[in-house]
């Protein structure tokens, strides 16, 4: 990373993991507010201890519950911890995933933090032997091929990132538990992928560039050659040849993901530095003059109660990651680098005021993106990049 570009993101990270006076100011594990944090807020021990709670309330709360379950027979007529043992809580099945994908991340950042023991043990119940291999029994039925395709499918190989190679004797048996369901998915991508012509662009789950990236970061951190070279030719048959992504059409009502940024996120991963950035300027040409700002500015929430349209806090928050992640890419005399840094920052305090809103409709969720993206450089981690 150059030299202005390093300023630019340590100025960020300053506040994002600094015990700064506002961070100080908010009381033991709890998440900051409009009111008691305005700034860009830290994931400091007191607001990873809030973000967990979150979680561990909502990986065992049932219902209310909306499954994407395809009926075969009135036999199949369940509950969602009779069809999802592991993952039935968190409003469906991709969120309660995610959440434990958080619980796990917040552990590997945070070594003794006030709610370990909570987490180990919800981890040991809920990632057993027999309720994973309940899980992969499940997919295994028909009229399930495409169940949580492939927003779940990603999410689930993002927890198995998180766990793989953590010299922890819980994470290893976490690990060792999921991984007939990782193989699944694994096989699942493996499968689907030579057969989906056409990439998925809208802004929610369906999103295929997100769902590349995070099997690709998987496929890297583990060394799966087969997944890695697949998903590196699929995103470029898909997304090698864009140019002028249309980013004055952003936000749509219900997106928690921008189809743009998602995308070029994807390809920052996928293609050498030097032709990401030449790809970037056709790709978003207009962003060195500061435009489009419907894509730049957070995008408005104006009701969280509301379960679609409260995803716009999510879009604000993966806008964030994405933006970091591009601009980690960029060259130090690009100014792209600091329009991007400068937004992440807008968008990240809009959105994290908001993560504990007291609605459950965003609550099952928004804890786990914001984590992500305020983790995202934590420990040199950010997602894996392409080759020089």
């Amino acid at each position: 990373m150059c030299i202005k570009a390093l300023m630019s993101v340590t100025a960020v990270l300053c506040m994002l993991f600094s015990a700064a006076p506002a961070a100080r100011a908010v009381r033991a594990g709890s998440i900051p507010t409009a009111e008691t944090q305005p700034g860009v807020a830290a994931l400091s021990e007191l607001t990873a201890s809030g973000f967990a709670r979150i979680a561990l309330r909502c990986i065992v709360r049932e219902y209310p519950n909306k499954p994407s379950h395809v009926m075969n027979d009135s036999s199949e007529v369940m509950s969602p911890r009779e069809l999802h043992p592991a993952f039935y809580g968190c409003f469906d099945w991709h969120s309660c995933v995610h959440g434990h994908w958080m619980l796990v991340r917040l552990l590997k950042l945070f070594p003794g933090l006030t709610e370990e023991e909570g987490i180990r043990s919800a981890l040991d119940s809920n990632l057993s032997t027999e309720n994973i291999l309940a899980e992969v029994e499940y997919l295994a039925q028909p009229g399930r091929r495409s169940f949580e395709r492939t927003y779940g499918w990603s999410w689930l190989l993002k927890l198995a990132d998180e766990l793989y190679g953590w010299d922890d004797p819980g994470a290893r048996r976490w690990s060792s538990n999921l991984e007939p369901l990782t193989d699944a998915i694994v096989k699942r991508y493996l499968d689907f992928l030579p057969k989906q012509t056409y990439p998925i662009r809208r802004g929610v789950h369906a999103n295929t560039a997100f769902g590349l990236a995070f099997a690709l970061d998987y496929a890297r951190a583990v060394g799966n050659k087969e997944l890695e070279t697949l998903i590196v030719e699929r995103s470029l048959s898909y997304f090698g040849d864009d140019t002028g992504c249309p980013a004055s059409w952003e936000p749509g009502g219900d997106d928690f993901l921008s189809p743009c940024l998602m995308e070029a996120d994807l390809m920052r991963r996928v293609m050498p530095k030097v032709e990401f950035r030449k790809w970037f300027g056709r790709f978003l040409p207009s962003l060195g003059e500061g435009g489009p700002r419907s894509i730049l500015e957070p995008a408005e929430v104006t009701d969280r109660s509301d379960p679609k349209i409260v995803h716009l806090d999510g879009l604000n928050l993966s806008r964030g990651w994405c933006m970091l992640g591009i601009a980690s890419v960029l060259e130090c005399s690009d100014p792209v680098r600091d329009i991007l840094l400068e937004s992440y920052e807008a968008h990240a305090e809009s959105a994290l005021a908001h993560v504990a809103s007291g609605e459950y409709e965003g609550e099952h969720w928004l804890a786990s993106f914001a984590v992500y993206m305020l983790s995202m450089d934590q420990e040199e981690r950010l997602p894996v990049e392409a080759p020089r």
